[in-house]
């Protein structure tokens, strides 16, 4: 049985009201309910919850899978502050991995989730071109290695492997949910079917 917990960082404020992502993380839960083999939890960064019991999900969890907007190429800060009370020392962490017999190395090696992976998704306004045509505002720098290069660390602080990302472009101006949806579905049955006969993720 894989254990999946979902989390919606599909911030509603200002203009928007967070239904790429709400959308996404409803695709997502009926995906693998609907699948023998998975047990899932949910949840929402715009509803209360607990620090303790949403690190509690983290540890339990086999794998993690973050939906979320990209906002002023950052995390909305909903989610951010989520991760903030959320990754608690002794829980998700015990330190930065390092000794002070020998300070210099092993930064980064002190999380408690090790053997667990991740996904991420993200949405953007910003078309795919920005990030692979010379010239371009993102100077040919992908998601991954460039905006979310820190988010990618973070999870690694804490012992997340990555699974392959999937970014969503130019959503305000061009978008069209239907294919980003039938695209969505075929991600998550590329990486997860190895589940389904037998295979680890």
């Amino acid at each position: 049985m894989k254990k999946i917990f979902i989390i919606n960082g599909g911030q509603k404020f200002a203009q928007s009201g967070g239904r790429f992502n709400e959308t996404l993380a409803d695709i997502t839960l009926d995906f693998f309910q609907n699948k023998k083999g998975f047990e899932v939890k949910t949840t929402n960064i715009n509803e209360s919850y607990s620090p303790k019991e949403e690190a509690k999900k983290f540890v339990w969890a086999d794998v993690i899978i973050y939906h979320m907007p990209i906002w002023w190429f950052q995390v909305p800060f909903g989610l951010k502050e989520y991760i903030d009370h959320v990754f608690i020392p002794g829980e998700i962490y015990t330190g930065d991995g390092r000794s002070s017999v020998n300070p210099a190395v092993n930064y980064g090696t002190g999380g408690l989730l090790k053997g667990k992976k991740y996904m991420v998704t993200t949405s953007w306004n910003a078309p795919r071109e920005a990030f692979t045509l010379p010239g371009e505002f993102f100077q040919q720098k992908s998601v991954d290695e460039g905006i979310l290069f820190g988010f990618h660390r973070m999870n690694a602080f804490i012992g997340l492997e990555p699974l392959e990302s999937i970014h969503f472009h130019d959503i305000v101006k061009n978008g069209d949910v239907e294919r980003d949806m039938t695209t969505y579905r075929t991600h998550l049955d590329k990486i997860f079917s190895p589940v389904l006969s037998g295979q680890s993720v």
